[in-house]
């Protein structure tokens, strides 16, 4: 026994020792690479979509305020909401281009995600407003002036088709991406309600529209605000990601990498909506290095599941056979003294 393990702590430490090799190859080359060149024409997206938000929601606060609108001060209150996101979505990407540390070993990529989730909270808050508001509005309606409500409400959808377009051409696996995406296409859906209301009020007179269409907006928002707090939260709890389930990575490594002889303990999740991680561990078939073993797992990884990164644990054979591959075999790992490295 005494044996086994030396042999089990040696292909274990070596297992660890190539995947941070190919872990810093793959920062270094295939991650960074690709993740700086669309973050940063992701930014630049957000920075622009930002600008003609900001200048038009001014706009609309004063056209709702003039007019009496709530489908105005609604979507001017989205836009708020917007505005804030966007800026947030900015500084999450800006920052997250910064080089990992010893700190924070990932980087600062999580920013983007913590940056999603507070926008999608936001809008929970938006949405809440607008229906209060328009129960309000119901009890003790409010005039409106439809021509100007009219005249604003047309120039906030051309603004926020604008946004929409910019932003429409940016990466929509990233997760604070796809929430500043969302943000506008609601300002797109309340610019719109804002236009019907005030059609239906100059040929009819009927104000109603008015508080009816913004709840519309409101239910229309808390369904965007559901999936991107629904998904930011799951990667930030360390959640499965969708794409990567634990049991078809077994059954594929066991049945399609022939150095590979049983796979268990299979831990997924997510940096970012589009950066997955796995842990796993790896018991190579007789005969087979634990390099080339760890190897062969990686390449299968890649190029079938899309994951560019894994920490691979390699398992002595007897002992995975002795325990079946529980934690009783890691913990007999745990004992053995490491290995001393050697001499300069």
């Amino acid at each position: 026994m005494p044996d086994t393990s030396q042999n089990t702590s040696r292909n274990t430490h070596e297992g660890h020792r190539h995947a941070s090799h190919d872990h810093a190859g793959h920062e270094g080359h295939s991650h960074a690479g690709h993740s700086h060149a669309s973050g940063v024409t992701d930014q630049r997206r957000i920075g622009i979509a930002f600008v003609l938000i900001a200048v038009f929601m001014v706009i609309e606060i004063v056209g709702g305020v003039l007019s009496g609108s709530l489908a105005l001060l609604a979507d001017a209150g989205h836009m708020v909401s917007d505005a804030a996101a966007l800026a947030f979505s900015w500084i999450a990407i800006h920052y997250g281009k910064r080089p990992a540390t010893l700190q924070l070993t990932y980087g600062y990529k999580r920013l983007e995600v913590l940056a999603a989730f507070v926008n999608g909270c936001a809008l929970f808050v938006i949405a809440g407003w607008i229906v209060m508001e328009a129960i309000r509005r119901f009890a003790a309606p409010v005039p409106v002036v439809g021509k100007t409500m009219l005249i604003v409400a047309f120039a906030g959808l051309l603004a926020n088709i604008a946004a929409f377009m910019v932003l429409h051409g940016g990466n929509r696996e990233n997760l604070n991406m796809r929430g500043a995406w969302l943000h506008v296409l609601g300002d797109m859906l309340g610019s719109a309600a804002a236009i019907v209301a005030a059609v239906v009020i100059l040929l009819s007179g009927w104000t109603p529209v008015d508080p009816l269409l913004s709840i519309l907006v409101a239910v229309i928002i808390l369904k965007s605000a559901w999936g991107i707090v629904k998904s930011s939260a799951h990667i930030l709890l360390e959640g499965t990601p969708e794409s990567l389930n634990p049991t078809d990575i077994k059954t594929d490594l066991e049945a399609s990498v022939e150095q590979v002889q049983g796979v268990h303990h299979i831990h997924a999740w997510s940096i970012t909506g589009e950066r997955h991680m796995i842990t796993l561990h790896v018991v190579p078939a007789p005969g087979v290095s634990a390099r080339d073993a760890m190897i062969a797992v990686q390449q299968r990884l890649a190029t079938r599941f899309n994951v560019e990164h894994a920490t691979i644990q390699i398992e002595d054979a007897e002992c995975a056979a002795e325990h079946g591959g529980t934690q009783d075999c890691e913990a007999q790992v745990r004992e053995v003294p490491p290995t001393q490295p050697p001499h300069a």
